[in-house]
């Protein structure tokens, strides 16, 4: 089967329903949490949408408490998932095209969650739709498993795996290609102040939304005069092409900066504004808590982000460096300063023993460690008859290489017992996931959708494919 012409027929339709998802701003919300939503009732409508589709095209259809949902197609024993997520991180600013509006422009469509996984979930659902109209005989089911809750920690699938089998195999198309086959840990740390006396210079600090997005706005309010500080920061300003503000008056000066959003999985493709606003405050701070606070964020964050000054550094051959995210940060007078990190720490990290010397590192200092959670690292074997076959396929639509790879990122092929990350996001391109115009290829959205039902056409029938 020539999957290619298939994806290249269907291209109008792939694109038309990436923009109808791309439109519903799926994004965690949970002041209006309810039963009947409970993440909110925009990840609630991007799911009842795909199942509807599902159900339109004849496919058996199933919700699981509002929190994901799956659409299959096939017989058999066993079973091929194909795990999805249709939430997405807040879109931020600095936006060219509106984040929700599915804009075609320069052989692109720009929109939050084009790549990170509205673009891979309509590619693996048409890949779905094209096997099934083809006719191939399927010896597995197939399902296009599809969460709501992936931004923020996973609820959806370990609900739905509370409820449902666990597929026998099963790829996320939500990383790179060619192949992930290793996921680092991510760990979720809060650092806190231990005590906290005001001292009238730091007011309020806020950064931040989530963690496994580097912040791209910070702001201060600082109990020192505008005059006092002015001319101090628009020279530190001078080497910062990012954009800030200060205004204030006699008592009390605010404070605005701005940076570059990025994924967590590398803090260093992204400006932490927090850090840039830190470093700054850092200078004109004198002593007690504000001071403390400021010092421990740009000793620990403020050089680089493997997390040395706190003794949680790692590198392994496998999965590289651990990288830590200071993605929320915030100060009040009456509770003090607090840092929410992401961790993403190596495939053999002997975490036990790396909390234990950061405990140590900082017993005499200003602030203190708990860990809030933590997921293990994932790994599946380079030799697996099903790597291999992801291999063949992925070469026999490209022409190269299918490296295996590991990320900083976590997929929803972590939660499987036997699962990879497979795409869509091709070598050489652009990681935009989670920043400021974030898009996808339409050229890279049609190839991945062949991908997608050649790998299907192979993991789940006789079908050898296109060679």
């Amino acid at each position: 089967m020539n999957w290619k012409e298939k994806a290249l027929e269907n291209q109008e339709f792939v694109i038309d329903d990436l923009k109808q998802l791309i439109s519903i701003p799926s994004v965690l919300d949970e002041g209006l949490s309810s039963e009947g939503a409970p993440f909110g009732p925009e990840p609630k409508r991007a799911l009842d949408w795909l199942l509807e589709e599902g159900r339109k095209a004849g496919f058996t259809v199933k919700n699981i408490d509002n929190m994901a949902g799956h659409i299959e197609m096939g017989e058999g024993d066993e079973l091929l998932g194909i795990l999805c997520h249709v939430d997405v991180v807040p879109a931020g600013s600095n936006w060219t095209y509106g984040p929700f509006e599915g804009t075609v422009a320069d052989g692109k469509l720009f929109g939050r969650g084009a790549i990170d996984d509205k673009g891979p979930t309509i590619a693996a659902w048409h890949a779905m739709k094209m096997v099934k109209e083809a006719g191939i005989p399927l010896n597995k089911r197939v399902r296009l498993i599809i969460g709501t809750d992936e931004e923020s920690g996973f609820r959806c699938v370990r609900r739905y795996f509370e409820k449902e089998e666990m597929p026998t195999i099963g790829f996320a198309p939500d990383a790179d290609f060619p192949i992930i086959n290793a996921e680092k840990g991510i760990s979720s740390l809060v650092f806190s102040q231990k005590t906290n006396t005001s001292d009238g210079q730091l007011l309020d600090f806020k950064s931040g939304n989530r963690t496994n997005m580097v912040p791209d706005h910070a702001q201060a309010i600082i109990g020192i005069g505008f005059e006092e500080i002015k001319d101090r920061f628009e020279r530190f300003m001078d080497s910062h092409d990012y954009g800030a503000s200060v205004t204030g008056n006699d008592v009390e000066t605010t404070i605005s900066v701005n940076g570059k959003s990025a994924h967590a999985m590398e803090p260093d493709n992204g400006v932490n504004a927090a850090i840039v606003l830190t470093s700054f405050l850092n200078e004109i701070f004198t002593d007690g808590a504000s001071k403390e606070f400021t010092q421990f964020i740009v000793n620990a964050f403020g050089n680089e982000t493997r997390g040395r000054y706190l003794g949680l550094n790692f590198n392994d051959e496998i999965s590289g460096d651990t990288t830590l995210n200071a993605g929320i940060v915030s100060y009040n007078p009456e509770e003090g300063g607090q840092v929410n990190v992401s961790m993403r720490y190596s495939v053999t990290y002997p975490f036990e023993e790396k909390v234990n010397n950061c405990h140590e590192r900082l017993k005499d200092s200003a602030f203190h460690l708990e860990v809030r959670s933590n997921s293990t690292p994932h790994h599946v074997d380079a030799n697996d008859p099903f790597i291999k076959t992801l291999q063949e396929v992925y070469t026999a639509y490209t022409g190269e290489e299918a490296e295996l790879l590991s990320i900083g990122g976590g997929t929803y092929a972590r939660v499987l017992d036997k699962g990879v990350a497979f795409g869509m996001l091709f070598p050489g391109r652009e990681d935009v996931a989670h920043q400021a115009d974030e898009y996808v290829y339409i050229e890279d959205l049609i190839k991945a959708t062949a991908i997608y039902a050649s790998a299907i056409s192979r993991l789940a029938s006789n079908e050898e494919g296109e060679r």
